[in-house]
């Protein structure tokens, strides 16, 4: 293959022409030049095949020959594919036809010619110009006469190759800057969730509990460069066959890392593929065997390769803790792994098996300050949801998550987990919020301690941060109806009940059977003043006490007392113990002053967490001038 640097710069073939140095394509035909020149910077891959094509000027190019000029060397990708994906992409720009070709003829099993003529034009850039001799003029010094100085000469070609370098460092650094986003602009990767090819159905859990930790540890990697779309929206593409373009559309994502698990014997082989969504280039594939004690490396040699592949720069701190080798104890993982799948369920059988799953993980390694931290989440659902009696759960959380802490400082989870904590069982809403900032300062791309960061926010008036936070909660997942339903329930609160019904309806549209969804709408159509459409709305509310809740308040704005009368007394028969702060709300927004501050002291007493939007619910917006509200908020703990 002829050199590209010893040609000329330009070369053109049928109505195109090409830079063979900075990759630009310029058709040059008639309807190009009416429509002012149509110019198409080319990426690598398809550049670079086209370059060869040029070069070899009608000669076929074997697509063996291909492979060894783009992955020169060990480099692993999945060559086939990838030269299929860069034809397909050159045969689009070029307006050509696989079937009936005007300029890339395919040799079935052989490879491919360019078939147009090719016509090189001379170059006016200042490399070519050094490059080539220069042409002969009247007057010019002739061979014969005295030459200068050595030391004269040496300063010109010195001076020459400095030109040189100067011209071939700006092409270079600007193919570099158009292969890589610009540092202003957030690179957006999703992992998607593992293929479970171990062939026994059991292994879910690992495959799902692999996909959690590899999400975990590239979005620790460099958050102000790197945007990791989180698990919820990722999982709804398990076991479906979705195009990489679309799921670039869903996800706003720039790049994709597609992942495979296969078991032999205590060997695991993790199959790892890097890919660019725009073209569905592989830019990189790499099989790695490891015994499953040593699985958590792995994730850390994806982290970093992938890191190299999509040009992130990395800190000498982040490079050291990827360096680091992370030993587990291979049981105490696998039960990690085993609760947290039922912790993603919604049953009381979930958050059992969840508890039973951690506990034994950390009592295999009681070192372990995840599995700790994650054993204190299920305590505390297993408390609040009746399964074990509540002070002896709370207190079992309590324990569980001091003692992640104390094994692991850094820990996020486990800062948010007490954040938690500080909100249902102290009241201390300003602790709770200082944890979940330190959750978010320590893991900036887990969207759950963010969301977490904005309401805490917002239960303590910074609507303008809680909004900055809960659309960066947004941001990095996006599919998950929590996220739009957080966001839209900050917004209720800060009055925009327009944008609030939007998000609501999001997250509906993104989970029809989302219980929070038409509860939010219901809200907020009641503040509006459209009560007949709240009442349609709680037609889809499940969740018994809300429903009462709702339509005492639906049926009261309505003018229907009796109505209304009859959906209180329902709930405060059925649901006293447990939701006396809604009770509250109702009397409030009913204007029984009295009763609704009765009712706030027995939500007191109960230590009823809905509590904590006490400042900021519109419907306790009646009772704010009254000084016994001032007198709730500081036994509270929450600033007037």
């Amino acid at each position: 293959m002829n050199n590209s640097t010893n040609l000329p710069e330009l070369v053109r073939f049928g109505t195109f022409e090409l830079n063979v140095q900075t990759g630009e394509l310029v058709s040059i035909g008639t309807a190009a030049v009416e429509a002012g020149s149509a110019k198409v910077l080319l990426r690598e891959q398809p550049f670079q095949i086209l370059r060869i094509l040029v070069e070899r000027q009608g000669n076929i190019v074997t697509r063996q020959e291909i492979k060894q000029i783009l992955w020169p060397g060990d480099t692993v990708v999945e060559f086939d594919r990838s030269i299929n994906v860069a034809m397909a992409i050159l045969r689009k720009v070029l307006a050509d036809d696989a079937d009936h070709p005007k300029y890339i003829e395919t040799l079935a099993r052989r490879g491919y010619r360019l078939i147009a003529p090719v016509e090189w034009q001379q170059s006016s850039t200042a490399a070519q110009d050094l490059l080539e001799p220069l042409p002969r003029i009247e007057g010019q010094i002739s061979e014969r006469e005295p030459r200068a100085p050595k030391l004269w000469r040496k300063a010109a070609v010195m001076g020459a190759c400095a030109v040189i370098l100067v011209v071939l460092g700006y092409m270079s650094w600007r193919r570099f800057r158009d292969a890589t986003p610009p540092s202003s602009q957030k690179i957006r990767l999703a992992v998607l969730p593992f293929a479970n090819l171990t062939g026994d159905p059991y292994k879910e859990y690992l495959a799902d509990g692999l996909t959690e930790e590899m999400i975990s540890q590239l979005g620790r990697l460099n958050p102000e460069q790197l945007g990791v779309i989180a698990r919820t929206s990722v999982m709804g593409y398990k076991h479906k066959d979705v195009r990489l373009d679309q799921i670039g559309r869903d996800l706003s994502v720039q790049y994709v890392l597609e992942n495979s698990l296969r078991e032999s014997g205590d060997h695991l082989r993790l199959t790892a593929q890097l890919i660019q969504v725009k073209d569905q280039t592989h830019l990189w594939s790499q099989d790695y065997d490891y015994l499953t004690k040593d699985i958590l490396n792995v994730q850390d040699d994806v982290a970093k390769a992938v890191a190299r592949e999509i040009r992130m720069r990395l800190t000498s701190q982040q490079r050291a803790e990827l360096a680091q080798s992370r030993p587990v104890n291979p049981e105490a993982f696998d039960a990690y792994l085993q609760g947290y799948y039922f912790f993603q369920g919604s049953t009381d059988k979930d958050a059992d098996m969840a508890a039973k799953y951690f506990e034994r993980a950390t009592q295999l390694d009681p070192s372990y300050a995840l599995a700790w931290a994650y054993l204190s989440r299920a305590r505390h659902w297993q408390a609040n949801e009746g399964l074990i009696p509540m002070e002896e759960g709370r207190r079992l959380a309590r324990e569980a998550v001091e003692r992640a802490l104390s094994l692991n400082p850094s820990l996020a989870g486990a800062h948010a987990q007490m954040g938690r904590l500080k909100i249902t069982v102290d009241y201390d809403w300003a602790g709770a919020n200082a944890s979940f900032q330190r959750a978010v300062e320590l893991e900036p791309g887990n969207p759950e301690g963010v969301r977490l960061a904005a309401v805490s926010a917002a239960e303590l008036g910074r609507f303008d941060e809680a909004l900055q936070l809960a659309r960066r909660a947004v941001d990095l997942d996006p599919l998950n109806a929590d996220s739009w339903a957080d966001l839209g329930e900050i917004e209720f609160y800060t009055g925009q009940l327009d944008q609030a019904a939007a998000d609501g309806k999001k997250s509906l549209k993104l989970n029809p059977d989302f219980w929070a969804g038409p509860i939010l709408l219901t809200r907020v159509y009641l503040l509006q003043g459209r009560p007949q459409d709240a009442l349609r709305e709680i037609e889809r509310v499940h969740y018994a006490p809300y429903r009462a809740h709702l339509y005492a308040l639906t049926y009261y704005a309505l003018g229907r007392k009796k109505e209304s009368d009859a959906a209180l007394r329902e709930l405060m028969t059925k649901y006293h113990a447990s939701n006396a702060f809604e009770i509250a709300t109702i009397y409030a927004f009913r204007n029984q002053t009295d009763e609704a501050f009765e009712w706030l002291d027995r939500a007191y007493a109960q230590r009823d967490p809905s509590l904590m939007s006490t400042k900021m619910d519109p419907l306790l917006k009646s009772l704010h001038n009254d000084p016994r509200f001032a007198a709730l908020l500081k036994k509270l703990n929450l600033p007037n």
